[in-house]
């Protein structure tokens, strides 16, 4: 399965740009894919790649945008690719992270010089 990493980057970068995060299954329907596991599975091995880029050219980390619908944190494998976080997954703490992490993308996205295209 093959996904257009530079399409991803794009939708995120939009995504922040509207302080917002998307669901595992928006970002797969914005790609016209449909949900299904394995893709969600292809799709977070993407998401690590995606943030290693971001990281190469000293942008914050887009992959905190993509959510799970039922309680808007990532999965399990965002919190543990996190070296500067130690805490539950789920929960109250688990959110005040994750929107620490969301707020630096949405304010960097919010005022870049770099605007990217609508959707």
């Amino acid at each position: 399965m093959t996904f257009d990493i530079e399409r991803i980057e794009t939708l995120l970068r939009a995504a922040a740009g509207r302080r917002r995060a998307m669901s595992y299954s928006e970002l797969l329907e914005a790609m016209d894919m449909r949900f299904t596991r394995p893709r969600m599975r292809a799709l977070c091995v993407v998401l690590d790649e995606v943030d290693k880029r971001a990281e190469a050219a000293g942008q914050p980390a887009l992959a905190s945008l993509v959510v799970r619908e039922l309680d808007r944190l990532p999965g399990q494998g965002w919190w543990t690719s996190r070296h500067d976080y130690v805490g539950p997954w789920e929960g109250p703490v688990a959110g005040a992270y994750l929107r620490s992490v969301q707020r630096v993308a949405f304010d960097y996205w919010k005022t870049s010089e770099d605007p990217e295209p609508a959707l």
